[in-house]
C-alpha cells in the first residue's frame, strides 16, 4: 500500500469509530429524574407484554377452532401497533389485514367493533379514517377502564362470530 492510501484508510477507519463512540453516546439517554417525573413532564401507561399478547391470540384462535371457523387473529396494542398476528390453517387472505384493522379500530374508540359499525349510522363518515375498519370482530382490552390493547378477528362467516372470538381472547388475559 502507498502511503496515500494508508493514510486515506486511517481516516475513513477514524471516521467510523469516530461516528460509532459519538452515536452510542448520543444514544444513552439520561433517566427522568424524579423531580421531573412529579411535575408531570411524563407519564406512565399499561402495556401488554408479548406473553400476554400471545395468550390472547392464542385462545382467540383456539375457540375459532372448536367451532370449525378458520380466522386470523390480531393483537394490538393502545397506539395500534400490531404486537402479534396469528393466522389460523386454512384463513382467507383478506382475514389478516382486516384483524389488524378492526383491532385497531377498537382500541381507538375503547370499545367492540360491533357498537362502533352501528355508530356508522349517524356518523358515515367514520368508515373513511384510514386504518379504521367498522365490522363485527374486534374488542379492547381495558386497564382501569382505559384501552391498553385490542384484540381482532376475520374470516368467520359473520362479525358475531368474529367479535365471540375476540372476546374470549380478550377473557384469557384474566385468568
Amino acid at each position: 500500500m502507498n502511503t496515500r492510501t494508508r493514510v486515506l484508510t486511517g481516516t475513513a477507519l477514524a471516521v467510523v469509530l469516530g461516528a460509532g463512540t459519538f452515536g452510542a453516546v448520543s444514544a444513552s439517554a439520561t433517566p427522568a429524574k424524579k423531580d421531573e417525573v412529579k411535575n408531570n413532564n411524563f407519564t406512565t401507561s399499561p402495556h401488554l407484554t408479548i406473553g400476554a399478547a400471545t395468550r390472547a391470540a392464542q385462545a382467540a384462535l383456539e375457540a375459532a377452532e372448536k367451532e370449525n371457523q378458520k380466522v386470523t387473529v390480531a393483537v394490538v396494542d393502545r397506539n395500534g401497533n400490531t404486537i402479534v398476528t396469528l393466522r389460523g390453517d386454512g384463513a382467507g387472505p383478506q382475514s389478516y389485514e382486516s384483524a389488524q384493522r378492526k383491532a385497531f379500530t377498537a382500541v381507538s374508540w375503547n370499545a367492540p367493533t360491533s357498537v362502533l359499525a352501528g355508530r356508522l349510522a349517524q356518523a358515515p363518515n367514520l368508515k373513511d379514517i384510514p386504518g379504521t375498519l367498522f365490522l363485527a370482530g374486534a374488542a379492547p382490552v381495558q386497564a382501569d377502564g382505559a384501552p391498553v390493547a385490542a384484540v381482532g378477528v376475520a374470516g368467520a362467516p359473520s362479525g358475531d362470530l368474529d367479535e365471540k372470538f375476540a372476546k374470549a381472547g380478550v377473557e384469557a388475559l384474566s385468568k
